[in-house]
């Protein structure tokens, strides 16, 4: 049992579906902590929920890389609609995970510039509450397609036509 579980922690591919929540479901969960904490009027539940903010965004690029990784291995166990998902799935990500680093240092200057600037507390926690909810909405849409992949019980529509090459750039 302990043998198998060290070689599925060596493999991309399962690294990414293990780590992948963590994007959008800690993300989630801090902008609700970061909310309350500017409802409550809290600087110190504010940097613990900036601090969320800021990880479960990173956790974004591993999720990014394993992804990238494993997507030979993926492909070669889906079928036609599942390949054409992960493509998706595969596109999707590279466009925006960029938005995932812009909220990691968002919320790394709103944990740092109070310090030397107490104003900017507000102004900048507010900023990345819309940023942050903007980039959960992009992690949902990434993962909306993820989920299609090997899950057929949730491909409600088609699979996603084939981006044509001049469209990807």
């Amino acid at each position: 049992m302990m043998g198998a579980s060290l070689r599925d922690l060596q493999q991309p591919e399962y690294l990414h579906v293990l780590l992948n929540p963590l994007p959008v479901y800690g993300l989630l969960i801090g902008l609700i902590g970061l909310v309350l904490a500017l409802i409550l009027k809290s600087r110190r539940a504010q940097i613990a929920t900036l601090t969320l903010v800021l990880i479960s965004s990173a956790s974004a690029w591993p999720v990014y890389e394993f992804g990238q990784q494993g997507y030979d291995r993926v492909l070669s166990m889906a079928d036609e609609d599942g390949r054409a998902w992960l493509d998706e799935h595969r596109e999707r990500g590279e466009d925006l995970i960029w938005i995932f680093y812009a909220l990691i240092a968002l919320s790394a200057i709103a944990i740092a510039s109070p310090i030397k600037w107490p104003r900017s507390s507000l102004p900048l926690a507010m900023t990345v509450v819309l940023l942050g909810t903007v980039t959960l909405g992009s992690g949902a849409y990434i993962a909306y397609a993820g989920g299609r992949i090997r899950h057929r019980e949730f491909r409600n529509e088609p699979a996603p036509p084939k981006r044509s090459e001049h469209e990807h750039d």
